[in-house]
């Protein structure tokens, strides 16, 4: 092949008076859009941006429906013209570039908000490519059109609602089974099947049933979960080992089954004070009668309150753990046994994992998220830094459409989005910068408060058919989604 570059056209992008060039080297790590036939060197004109150089590769792809890219130089997106990008960092143009191409997380426009009567704590979503509806089957798994939303919220309440905006199930009040202090956590486990936990240290499940039509639905209690000596406020689930997880301000994880044949029996000392406290509320004539059962085991090793809690994602017989105690611990489940400590400066808040990368993205108390390599092999504790938020990063999702990207709350009242391959290497590392910012509707048009006082963000949930999907302080589920195709005019 030549190795003279191939000259392309400045009509790409407007002005056609004559400009500097430069060589690029085009590459992707992503195999469905990768080149064909490498064309090797490229030379383009230096005013050429985002747009341009999108429509440059979509052409030398063929593409009949243009697919909006992005593009990485040193490991940065291309934010200006090739050309300022040169200057800014001190690049000669006669210098091939190399240049990777990925396709574009489409800016999350915002969708719509359900309002709650007080703070959202968490949100969970179900649909045919959430977990809860990849383990029940495409037989079982909504439809499109037909997903639902799960939040918990501070009025100890849980509420299940269609795509609509309306409700078709709540839990039930405490004197019928329910909570009787603020949710902190909820999860679908199948479309039939809902976890939460809260403030007054259990964890129930409820049978979830709709009528035919979906236009309405039950939350009925199936199992009450006794252990945990403090608030538990988080919870994961795996539903094909019947099997799942809880953080806990007692300083412990908590591993309990989802079936009450599995599960072993209650402790009767955390039912005695639970029956204490209830039996004033509870009437005489309440027909509620609830299975109550007991933790598998207790992982207690941490020093302070444990924030999050995950599977790892390709075995769920190690789970992963973040605490105020500063520390990232990973257990194996089958011995209750912990397996690994890795010491970080900074409370530890939330965690997901980004399974492809080998790597687990922890938020923290300091503003910024951590990524962490949990193998024995690695050599040191901090993999990459991501920083952008100015409050504590409290919840964190995986985008189910990128090996590279999460969203983030925080309680600065903002969600980000990272790719984590936008990153510079700075002295204490290498850091990336968030390629999206989303704030939170009902708050603009005011000043913004310190902190994100009123608006800080309690949790987060992506999901490829919903959306991103967070809950907070204003009482609010708001939906951003990435919709259609890049325009011309926000390339730039």
């Amino acid at each position: 092949m030549s190795t003279e570059a191939t000259p392309i056209s400045a009509g790409l992008d407007g002005p056609t008076e004559p400009q500097g060039q430069v060589k690029l080297q085009l590459s992707t790590r992503q195999q469905d859009i990768a080149l064909a036939n490498n064309p090797g060197p490229i030379l383009v004109h230096t005013n050429f941006r985002r747009y341009a150089l999108s429509t440059l590769v979509n052409t030398l792809l063929q593409n009949e429906a243009p697919v909006p890219f992005e593009f990485l130089i040193n490991g940065q997106f291309l934010r200006t013209s090739i050309d300022e990008y040169l200057t800014a960092n001190g690049i000669s143009s006669e210098v091939t570039l190399a240049v990777e191409y990925v396709r574009a997380i489409i800016p999350p426009l915002y969708v719509s908000s359900f309002e709650h009567d007080d703070w959202v704590s968490s949100v969970d979503v179900l649909s045919s490519s959430s977990s809860a509806g990849i383990w029940a089957g495409s037989s079982a798994a909504p439809r499109s059109g037909q997903e639902r939303l799960l939040s918990a919220s501070y009025d100890g309440l849980l509420r299940v609602w269609n795509m609509s905006s309306e409700v078709l199930a709540t839990s039930s009040s405490e004197n019928q089974g329910g909570h009787h202090l603020p949710v902190k956590s909820a999860k679908f486990l199948s479309p039939n099947l809902i976890a939460s936990s809260a403030l007054d240290r259990t964890i129930r499940l409820w049978k979830y049933t709709e009528d035919a039509e979906g236009f309405t639905a039950s939350l009925k209690p199936r199992i009450e979960l006794y252990g945990h000596k403090a608030s538990i406020d988080s919870l994961a689930v795996h539903q094909p080992s019947f099997r799942m997880l809880s953080a806990s301000a007692d300083h412990s994880v908590g591993f309990w089954s989802t079936t009450k044949s599995d599960a072993p029996a209650a402790p009767t000392p955390l039912i005695s004070q639970s029956s204490a406290r209830n039996i004033k509320k509870r009437k005489l004539s309440s027909s509620i009668s609830t299975p109550q059962r007991g933790p598998l085991a207790l992982l207690e090793s941490h020093s302070a309150p444990v924030s999050d809690t995950i599977f790892a994602p390709n075995d769920p017989t190690v789970a992963y753990s973040t605490s105020w105690d500063h520390t990232f611990r990973t257990w194996d489940l089958p011995t209750a046994s912990l397996v690994d400590t890795r010491t970080t400066s900074h409370a530890l808040l939330s965690v997901t994992a980004l399974p492809d990368l080998n790597l687990i993205a922890v938020g923290t108390s300091a503003r910024h998220i951590t990524l962490i390599d949990p193998r024995a092999s690695a050599t040191t504790v901090s993999a990459m830094t991501l920083r952008g938020h100015t409050n504590a990063v409290v919840s964190l999702a995986k985008d189910p459409d990128s090996t590279y990207s999460l969203a983030s709350g925080s309680h600065d009242g903002t969600c980000r989005v990272w790719d984590v391959r936008s990153s510079r290497n700075e002295q204490d590392g290498s850091v990336g910068e968030s390629i999206y910012t989303i704030e939170r509707e009902s708050a603009k048009g005011n000043s913004r408060r310190a902190g994100g006082e009123g608006v800080k963000v309690f949790g987060v949930s992506w999901d490829q058919e919903v959306g991103i999907v967070s809950g907070g302080e204003d009482k609010r589920i708001q939906i951003n989604k990435g919709k259609g195709i890049m325009s011309r005019g926000d390339a730039g």
